[in-house]
């Protein structure tokens, strides 16, 4: 799957993100809207990880999707 598809399907897949990553609220799930970079800088923000390891994180959610 690729993010192409997550923000297409935004409603469903707040459901499996907030799944994957219980820190991200409903607002901060409504602030992203399917836009990836968003999600990278609220995933920094609650987790306090580098944007790199971010995006490692959710290229390897979205293989195991």
């Amino acid at each position: 799957m690729n993010w192409d598809q997550i923000a297409a399907d935004w409603k469903q897949a707040k459901g499996n993100l907030r799944a994957k990553w219980a820190k991200l609220t409903d607002d901060d799930l409504e602030a992203i809207a399917g836009r990836k970079d968003v999600l990278i800088g609220k995933l920094q923000s609650r987790y306090g990880q580098k944007k790199e390891q971010v995006e490692r994180d959710i290229d390897a959610y979205l293989k195991g999707l």
